[in-house]
């Protein structure tokens, strides 16, 4: 007689194949969704500063005590905006909430971007981050 199916040492090794590769995929998996909502921040941050420069080429100005534009709202990130006391220069900020907690991305008049902070699992900003937005590990 010729017996059928799987015997239990198959079996634990498909659960420990399965594991394995799932251990790998769902941190992968997580950091590719991280980075497609960061896109948000970076997209408006961009399309604001635009905002700004045309309110200045307008008014000689960039506001007095707050920025001269409303500021949009977004889903996944918080926009602040502050000028300097003559009006003269801006640096407005993107505050990540919800899935995107902890990230922070920066612009001012001059169009100098900046990764501020990035989630706590990865890791330190690197030095490249003061001059350029990251969204990217590594």
């Amino acid at each position: 007689m010729n017996a059928r199916g799987f015997s239990l040492i198959e079996l634990m090794i498909v659960v420990a194949v399965v594991a394995i590769l799932s251990a790998v995929a769902i941190p992968s998996y997580r950091d590719y969704t991280i980075r497609a909502q960061l896109i948000e921040a970076t997209n408006a941050l961009s399309d604001t500063r635009v905002r700004m420069e045309q309110f200045y080429a307008d008014n000689r100005t960039y506001g007095a005590g707050a920025c001269g534009i409303a500021m949009p709202v977004l889903e996944r990130f918080t926009l602040a905006c502050a000028t300097t006391a003559a009006g003269q220069g801006y640096t407005i900020t993107a505050d990540g909430n919800t899935t995107v907690a902890g990230f922070r991305f920066s612009i001012d008049q001059a169009n100098t971007r900046s990764t501020l902070a990035w989630g706590a699992s990865w890791g330190a900003v690197p030095a490249t981050g003061a001059t350029r937005w990251l969204i990217r590990k590594g």
